[in-house]
């Protein structure tokens, strides 16, 4: 007999298909933890980095790579992860990486 998922299940699968949604679209480069680390989906022994996903919104940090247009790239994520939430997403640019992973 099967049931509904246990809610650390659904959290684990809804914050790894939003960071690969993000990592598919053009001009990311990586996801971002923040300032401290502090943006992240804790999970039983790991944590995914980048990612909130709360009752009310959807926190999506990330590096962009650069040159890319930051405007452009943050309404591609959004779009991008507003089809797998049912709430705002708000995406943040924390930074620029060049093709060889060095900041700008």
């Amino acid at each position: 007999m099967t049931g509904p998922l246990p809610p650390e299940t659904h959290a684990e699968d809804i914050s790894e298909r939003i960071v690969a949604a993000v990592l598919a679209t053009p001009g990311v480069a990586a996801m971002h933890g923040g300032a401290f680390g502090e943006v992240a989906t804790y999970l039983p022994g790991r944590r995914v980095t980048g990612v909130t996903v709360g009752p009310t919104s959807c926190a999506v940090h990330l590096a962009a790579r650069y040159p890319a247009n930051v405007v452009d790239t943050a309404e591609r994520v959004r779009a991008a992860v507003e089809s797998l939430v049912d709430v705002p997403v708000d995406v943040t640019i924390e930074d620029l990486l060049t093709e060889t992973g060095q900041a700008q």
